[in-house]
């Protein structure tokens, strides 16, 4: 039977075993929690890295500076032609020459080749000079060529057919926009809003002061307009003549629309 101090020394050598290995517990403890730590702080890193490689990478949607908003350009001789880029050309063309001094006289004969017939045309630059430049640069660069006259009005008061837009819609121009020249218009009478249009005008459509472009239209029975449309020549005797031809075919739809025999315009040219 052990004594008593056998038995305290057993009991000191247990307990030196248990502080042991608790102690050697509690280090494997720490060698995980330290490993466990390390492993995670790689795999952020890792994560990170990866993240910057692929935006730094060959990503060219990610890489491309944004486009710089365009700022509209105006020619700078004396008719100042305005391009706005908001408002692309619908077929490519470049803005007139805006030659100084702007021609101001005479007349420059022009030849439209449809469908329908012939409709030979008379520019005047003495009554609108930058809206003649700009139409005789268009027929030139052949602008008008291979488009449609989208739009034909038989109505008490207008009797009109308007070409000019490539789109065949009515929105589409060349690119660059044309002031007004309105000075040899006639005031409207007193109480009136409107004056009169002849036969054989040939004048700018418009959407608005200062939006005259590639549209125009062809006067083909007398008719009334408030005093907003560039006047800027005249049809002449076999163009009216085709034109009464395509009014008598009639409209698509009520009094305003697309002729019902389409009016093409194959070829446009100076004389």
């Amino acid at each position: 039977m052990p004594t008593n101090q056998q038995r305290r020394e057993a009991a000191k050598r247990k307990l030196e075993r248990q502080l042991t290995r608790r102690a050697e517990r509690a280090k494997k403890r720490r060698i995980v929690a330290t490993a466990l730590t390390v492993g995670g702080v790689v795999v952020v890193v890792g994560l990170i890295y990866l993240l910057v490689v692929l935006n730094s990478g060959d990503n060219s949607a990610a890489n491309q500076p944004t486009d710089t908003p365009q700022e509209p350009k105006t020619t700078s001789g004396p008719c100042k032609f305005s391009s706005n880029p908001a408002k692309p050309a619908s077929k490519p063309v470049d803005a007139p020459p805006d030659v100084d001094p702007t021609p101001n006289a005479g007349t420059a004969k022009v030849n439209v080749k449809t469908s329908q017939g012939d409709i030979p045309l008379t520019i005047d630059r003495a009554k609108a000079p930058c809206t003649a430049e700009a139409i005789e640069h268009l027929v030139k660069a052949k602008f008008y060529d291979g488009t449609s006259c989208h739009r034909l009005v038989n109505s008490a008061s207008l009797k009109v057919l308007q070409c000019g837009d490539p789109t065949a819609q009515g929105s589409g121009g060349p690119g660059f926009e044309i002031k007004d020249e309105l000075a040899s218009l006639p005031k409207p009478a007193a109480g009136q809003e409107t004056i009169p249009y002849p036969k054989g005008t040939l004048a700018m459509a418009n959407a608005g002061p200062n939006t005259s472009g590639s549209q125009f239209f062809m006067v083909y029975g007398d008719s009334q307009l408030p005093p907003n449309y560039t006047v800027f020549g005249t049809i002449d005797a076999a163009g009216l003549a085709t034109l009464d031809k395509v009014a008598a075919g009639g409209i698509t739809e009520g009094q305003d629309g697309a002729p019902k025999n389409p009016v093409n315009i194959e070829t446009a040219t100076v004389a």
